[in-house]
């Protein structure tokens, strides 16, 4: 999943978007709502973290630009005014959900997954595939019953293949959605994250190379 925090205080940016990452969201940060539209028009994103007071652009502009343009991303407002009329101005807005500050990560969290899951097309909670189980929401990976242990971008990369049920996913698709806009198209980390991947897994090996185009696990 693929998130923008836009947030101008930078401390609290900073440390939402490493929260994020430490639960294989793939994160990218805007200080202000010109850099987010910035942003908003050259990645796609599952869910935007919006602030409502910004500055250059308002908050508010973002909210109604992405709400009219970019129907699939998913926007929540993260902002000190949590008044129920403020909440309601939000939400008219085309915000799909509100959370006051202070808040409790946990549920920033448990909220971000929930518009992703409503962002993308209905996914099970838990995926399988043959004998290979995912749970996104605790994080665990079982093969056979047996539990996998896998860093983050692992996990992330095998969500992706396992939420394309079969198809085929590019490498461009999977650097864009574990990764962030910082990443080198022409890494080779994907490949090495792949590799590890398989090891882990064990044999049978489920992750399937198709040669130009990407993975699959079929």
């Amino acid at each position: 999943m693929r998130v923008l925090v836009v947030e101008d205080e930078q401390l609290l940016a900073d440390a939402v978007a490493e929260g994020l990452r430490r639960e294989s969201f793939a994160v990218d940060v805007a200080y202000d709502g010109d850099g987010a539209l910035r942003r908003l028009g050259v990645n796609e994103y599952d869910v935007l973290i919006l602030d409502r007071d910004l500055p250059v652009v308002d908050g508010d502009e973002v909210c109604r630009h992405v709400s009219a343009t970019l129907p699939e991303t998913r926007i929540l407002m993260l902002t000190a005014a949590s008044a129920v009329t403020e909440r309601v101005a939000g939400l008219s807005l085309g915000a799909d959900d509100y959370l006051g500050k202070p808040f409790a990560f946990a549920e920033l969290v448990a909220r971000v997954r929930a518009l992703g899951r409503r962002a993308r097309a209905a996914a099970p909670p838990v995926l399988e595939r043959g004998d290979l189980r995912l749970d996104p929401n605790r994080r665990e990976v079982q093969r056979s019953g047996h539990y996998v242990a896998l860093t983050r971008k692992e996990f992330a990369v095998l969500e992706e293949l396992l939420r394309a049920d079969g198809a085929v996913v590019s490498a461009e698709q999977l650097l864009e959605r574990a990764w962030d806009e910082h990443i080198d198209p022409f890494t080779n980390v994907l490949r090495v994250t792949v590799m590890t991947l398989r090891r882990k897994l064990g044999d049978p090996p489920v992750i399937e190379t198709v040669a130009g185009v990407g993975y699959q696990i079929p």
